[in-house]
């Protein structure tokens, strides 16, 4: 297990297994394991985009997808999946627990982190598909419109660099995230996109805590909220 989100009713959790490209579903209440989905690749034909429910643990299967970080849409109806091998978010129905669409980002999709006002959602592109990356990779921030399901905004790092993990300041202002490859912490302005900082910190930084956050609920993982 990696990262996980909650349904908007709090009944369900569903977590993304890495190593295995599945997502698990788990009833909170009866503490649970409900079922699996396998991810598959990236983008499918339309009449294959539904994966019935994957029950078994672990198949005998090489993964095809890398599922990371995993995020509710505001009104609780699509949960997107960032899948570092495809490149992109899958989109996926929590209560009928079957993938319903694709959007592509960029290379290593990673973090996902909503706006302050609900309208956007920022995918964080590591720059590798893989778990080790080098310096001054392809990496960069997506914009994702909730309404449309459309990349709106990509906005570069100047000069290379591998967009990992972080968050939104509280007045959402400000994306904070680690610069995995690079050994650095990146901050972007989110009204234009603009990289304002760049800071030096030791190696390979994965996890950036961003707080005091807004939210009930913690997620885990480095001060996610909801």
């Amino acid at each position: 297990m990696d990262h996980l989100e909650v349904t908007s009713d709090g009944r369900y959790g569903i977590a993304t297994c890495e190593f295995s490209g599945q997502l698990v579903k788990i009833d909170l209440a009866a503490r649970a394991v409900v079922g699996y989905l396998k991810l598959g690749a990236g983008v499918s034909n339309p009449f294959k985009k539904l994966t019935a429910l994957f029950k078994k643990r672990h198949g005998d299967h090489e993964a095809t997808a890398m599922p990371q970080d995993i995020r509710s849409s505001p009104d609780g109806k699509v949960f997107y999946v960032a899948d570092m091998k495809g490149g992109g978010v899958f989109l996926v129905d929590p209560i009928a627990f079957l993938r319903v669409g694709f959007i592509k980002t960029g290379i290593g999709a990673h973090g996902l982190y909503p706006s302050r006002d609900g309208t956007s959602l920022y995918v964080t592109n590591r720059g590798w598909s893989t778990t080790s990356g080098g310096r001054h990779g392809p990496g960069s921030i997506s914009v994702l419109d909730f309404s449309t399901r459309q990349i709106v905004s990509s906005w570069p790092v100047p000069g290379g660099g591998s967009p990992d993990m972080g968050n939104v300041t509280a007045d959402g202002r400000e994306l904070w995230v680690s610069g995995r490859y690079d050994d650095e912490v990146y901050v972007f302005a989110t009204a234009t996109g603009t990289l304002t900082h760049r800071i030096p910190v030791g190696r390979e930084p994965h996890g950036l805590c961003v707080w005091p956050q807004p939210g009930r609920f913690s997620l885990g993982h480095t001060g996610n909220m909801r």
